[in-house]
């Protein structure tokens, strides 16, 4: 079995729905079929178009979308929809049939430096998804699961290499300059995801990964998360909707760790760019705080880093 499991995705067209899965079914490519006659290199989709009220079928990285007719609505067929896809998958059902020439060629990927409120940090974005989950590591032998990760810290002024969706945000020693050192990274990125290598192995789990790193398409997190308290539920929530695409685009993350409703208070673990930072302090008073403060009243009064 491949452990696949599908996460039902809502969109902003009616008529559409996602079903995304916690692992790739295709890493570079994205396919529109919209019939089972042009569906042919695809059996799962040819598959889909046997539901009579499937229109178009969409495959992208790691979701199918579906678009319905009107003859049915989606909350009466989605779960349906959603096992029959789980099931295909869990077979070993073949996604895309790949041919040999298609495997050879390069995959067109632009990746851009970023800098980061952290001096000591830059941030390599690709218009790609790299992940589906967040990792972190801090040296070489942490690295064996993320071969990227590996042949990153052959750079000797590469401290620590942390990956989230589609960005690689790189901790480098002092003894190099941004200056000097950017556009081969850069380069080095590019040329290693144009040539379709792998980022992360397929049974990785993420380092530092706590029971309330919730992710869409991790439903083993996202049962985990049920286990907690009340108040914690409710600070993971603010974490993850007004916090983490702050932090993200920084190239950084923020990890609910634990809550004290004795001390009232939140511990989090900072991650990437974050990690380190000269104003993640302020960052986690003023900013931080300050709202679980005022959303959590009389819950809430501090928020403290369990690692810096």
């Amino acid at each position: 079995m491949n452990n696949f499991t599908i996460n039902i995705q809502p969109t902003n067209k009616p008529a559409i729905v996602k079903f995304e899965t916690n692992k790739f079914l295709t890493r570079h490519d994205n396919y529109e079929f919209n019939n089972v006659d042009e569906a042919s290199k695809s059996p799962i989709a040819q598959q889909l178009f046997f539901l009579p009220f499937v229109k178009t079928v969409y495959i992208a990285q790691n979701f199918i979308a579906i678009e319905k007719y009107d003859i049915v609505e989606w909350e009466d067929v989605q779960q349906e929809v959603a096992g029959q896809i789980e099931k295909f998958l869990n077979e070993d059902g073949v996604v895309i049939k790949e041919e040999k020439a298609e495997k050879q060629k390069n995959v067109p990927v632009t990746v851009y430096a970023e800098s980061t409120p952290n001096p000591g940090v830059m941030k390599f974005a690709a218009n790609k998804k790299l992940v589906l989950k967040t990792v972190e590591f801090k040296n070489i032998d942490e690295a064996k699961d993320s071969p990227l990760a590996q042949q990153l810290f052959h750079f000797p002024f590469v401290k620590a290499v942390f990956i989230d969706a589609n960005y690689v945000s790189i901790h480098k020693f002092d003894m190099a300059g941004w200056e000097e050192i950017t556009v081969e990274l850069r380069e080095f990125i590019t040329n290693y995801l144009q040539e379709g290598k792998e980022v992360l192995k397929e049974e990785a789990v993420a380092p530092q990964q706590t029971e309330a790193d919730s992710h869409p398409a991790n439903p083993e997190v996202s049962q985990e998360i049920k286990d907690l308290d009340d108040t914690s539920k409710q600070v993971v929530a603010i974490l993850e909707e007004y916090i983490k695409p702050a932090v993200a685009s920084d190239g950084g993350n923020i990890l609910f760790d634990s809550y004290n409703s004795e001390s009232k208070t939140v511990k989090v673990i900072l991650q990437g760019a974050c990690s380190g930072c000269p104003s993640s302090t302020l960052t986690l008073k003023s900013g931080i705080e300050t709202m679980l403060r005022d959303m959590l009243r009389g819950k809430v009064d501090y928020v403290e880093a369990v690692n810096g």
